[in-house]
């Protein structure tokens, strides 16, 4: 985090995170079986060009986010399960990158 960084707001996808500050987005990606490995993938807002959230249906939660990066043609996905809060995951998405 650069000073006066702060986090707006969090989202646990299974043993993942996805993290927005005010300044970007960062997806927190626990690997292997310990998840002692750890990526850190650190996404400016301006670099978002869209992003897309894809529900499964009435019986099945789950649901899928895509995020594109202006940089490349393939979407980074994110499945979240059920319980997980996607509306409000969007809106803040939709809050940073339309500013």
């Amino acid at each position: 985090m650069i000073e006066g960084e702060e986090i707006t707001g969090a989202f646990k996808i299974v043993r993942d995170l996805v993290v927005f500050t005010q300044v970007r987005l960062i997806l927190v990606d626990k690997q292997g079986i310990t998840g002692k490995k750890v990526e850190y993938h650190s996404v400016p807002y301006k670099s978002i060009s869209q992003f897309s959230v894809e529900t499964a249906g009435r019986f099945d939660m789950d649901a899928e986010l895509k995020i594109y990066i202006s940089s490349s043609t393939v979407p980074i996905k994110k499945e979240f399960k059920k319980g997980a809060d996607i509306v409000a995951l969007q809106k803040l998405l939709a809050t940073y990158i339309l500013r």
